[in-house]
């Protein structure tokens, strides 16, 4: 199976020796994206709602970068080192999200890289 990677100046780049998404047969496969601000590879400050937004934001252009939307999202992975965070994540997470949005699981970790507080993986299909 031929894989092809993608990535984008809108959003950070990759912190070591991986791709920001990896396309393999239908699917496309996005690294996890925390809330770095693309131009200066900071973590974006603020609260859990900001953060989250930034994270993405990040995530929709990577997907851009290979055709994709949010619509092609299938699987959602997301990672809070404050599960006490969830419902403001959520909420934020429900505006990015198309009908009927994707299947996702969210684990409460002890740390992230950079000391970000959120992190969030997914899984698209072929854009269409």
């Amino acid at each position: 199976m031929d894989r092809q990677a993608f990535a984008t100046t809108a959003a950070p780049a990759a912190v070591g020796p991986y791709s920001q998404a990896v396309a393999a047969g239908d699917f496309l496969f996005c690294s996890g994206q925390v809330h770095l601000e693309p131009a200066t590879g900071a973590l974006v400050e603020g609260d859990i709602t900001t953060q989250t937004e930034r994270v993405l934001d990040n995530l929709a252009a990577v997907l851009a970068s290979a055709g994709r939307t949010m619509a092609d999202v299938v699987k959602m992975t997301v990672f809070l080192v404050d599960i006490n965070d969830f419902a403001a994540m959520n909420a934020v997470y429900g505006r990015y999200m198309p009908d009927p949005p994707p299947a996702r699981t969210t684990i409460g970790v002890l740390a992230l890289p950079k000391g970000a507080r959120v992190e969030i993986e997914l899984i698209a299909t072929r854009a269409g």
